[in-house]
């Protein structure tokens, strides 16, 4: 099975779209056994369902993603589990061992670019932030 986690600097990156890297890891019996750093190579939000498929990633381990990003995902045949945090191996581990603790507001509504938000840093208007998550 191949994970791959939405990371920057071993965490858990916030935001699928802008994502810099992916940590991928074969995993088998329940075990990583083996890892590497796949960069996002600066692609938007809808090249980089192709950009894990083309690395035969079957999950994906996120904190917030927008539903455009779901279903382009789903079409790949990728499952998406969002809502993670914290250091992108361990979310791996815990995800294997049936321990990973997720958020349920990771879905991103930001996409029509409204007045007044911000998600992770990427402002669209002042007033607004998610605090490093996304929510609608």
């Amino acid at each position: 099975m191949k994970i791959a986690v939405c990371s920057e600097n071993g965490q858990v990156f916030q935001h699928f779209g802008h994502t810099p890297e992916f940590l991928v890891c074969d995993a088998e019996g329940g075990k990583v056994v083996s890892e590497t750093v796949v960069s996002s190579g600066d692609a938007g939000h809808g090249a980089l369902a192709g950009v894990l498929a083309a690395n035969k990633v079957e999950t994906l381990l996120c904190g917030g993603i927008g539903g455009g990003a779901i279903a382009a995902l789903g079409e790949a045949g990728i499952k998406v589990v969002g809502g993670c945090s914290g250091s992108s191996r361990e979310a791996v581990d815990a995800f294997l061992a049936g321990t990973l603790q997720t958020r349920e507001d990771f879905h991103c509504h930001h996409h029509d670019h409204e007045e007044g938000h911000s998600c992770s840093g990427h402002h669209h208007g002042e007033g607004h932030g998610c605090s490093g998550h996304c929510h609608g």
